[in-house]
């Protein structure tokens, strides 16, 4: 008979009964509809960029549990996820070692070196992608890369045409409503809006990922868009241009709201997604990438220890207080 009166032991103290597996592959099928969508308008090559991703991810987080000597983790799918995640965000002609690369950064480096799963501080598949970004930038010119594709529509990456054009030169050319059913040119996955968005309501509906920072995230993209586009409409794009092209409804339902890398209380994730939203609308605008998606959540995954220290009163007194 055991004389243990009290165990004690870390948060948390109830189980729903899920699991990483299951979360995960929920993300997964979210993810699909925009994916295969991209995988049709692109091609074969699109097909064997996010292959290839998704295999080598999980190939760089096996290794790393083979030199370090621990229990294999690639069965939760997380490797897999940042793999898929990663890899709709290239464009659909990516060679194979800037795939091969992008995931070894993301997973031994965004990843496994801060201690696996649960323990990074930044959202994996974007460190991946800002190194890329940052070392071969011109990789991520999407007009360039689909110069020999036939599309039915305007074959130009709605983000950079109005970067360097000016959104009165560009008037008429990307409707809304073409942009949200993917009639525009950019990543694999990033394109098919419609698809994003049920993807993210799948998510919120499921339990997986909070509304508080999906919605707040969109207003500060349609806030500060609307801001500048009041200020000079010739220059600046306005709030729906901005929502629907680029990275920002990934960055909206899937990069934000990364469990490790955001926020856990409801005050700081409200802050938390609409100053990515804020963010990303002053890179666009006024800085050196047409869209600043990667690099705004980056930064807000920095800041978000401090934003989480942001937490309700506690009710009651203390010991020392009575």
């Amino acid at each position: 008979m055991t004389s243990t009166k009290l165990t004690v032991s870390h948060a948390p103290f109830w189980h729903d009964g899920d699991s990483l597996f299951q979360m995960n592959l929920n993300i997964i099928l979210a993810l699909l509809p925009a994916t295969i969508f991209g995988i049709i308008q692109f091609g074969a090559p699109a097909l064997g960029v996010v292959a290839l991703s998704i295999s080598t991810a999980m190939f760089w987080e096996f290794a790393m549990n083979l030199i370090s000597k621990k229990a294999l983790t690639i069965g939760d799918l997380d490797s897999a996820v940042i793999g898929m995640i990663f890899g709709i965000m290239l464009p659909a002609t990516s060679p194979w070692w800037f795939v091969v690369v992008g995931t070894f950064v993301a997973v031994v480096i965004g990843k496994m070196i801060f201690g696996g799963i649960g323990a990074n501080p930044f959202n994996p598949a974007l460190i991946g992608m800002a190194v890329l970004m940052l070392s071969w930038k011109v990789m991520f010119d999407f007009d360039a890369a689909y110069v020999n594709y036939d599309f039915g529509f305007t074959a130009l990456a709605p983000l950079a045409a109005l970067k360097f054009k000016g959104a009165a030169a560009i008037a008429g050319l990307f409707p809304w409503e073409n942009l949200i059913m993917g009639k525009q040119v950019g990543a694999i996955g990033s394109t098919f809006g419609l698809g994003i968005i049920l993807g993210g309501i799948y998510l919120i509906l499921r339990g997986y990922i909070r509304w508080e920072i999906c919605a707040s995230f969109i207003i500060g993209i349609l806030l500060t868009a609307f801001c500048f586009h009041q200020a000079n409409p010739a220059t600046y794009g306005g709030p729906l241009l901005h929502l629907f092209s680029g990275y920002t409804l990934l960055g909206a339902f899937f990069l934000s709201t990364e469990n490790s890398s955001s926020p856990v209380n409801k005050i700081p994730m409200f802050l938390y997604g609409f100053f990515a939203g804020v963010m990303i609308i002053l890179m666009r605008n006024i800085g050196a990438y047409s869209d600043g998606t990667v690099l705004a959540i980056l930064l807000l995954n920095l800041v978000n220890p401090l934003l989480d220290a942001i937490r309700p009163k506690v009710l009651g007194k203390g010991a020392n207080n009575a």
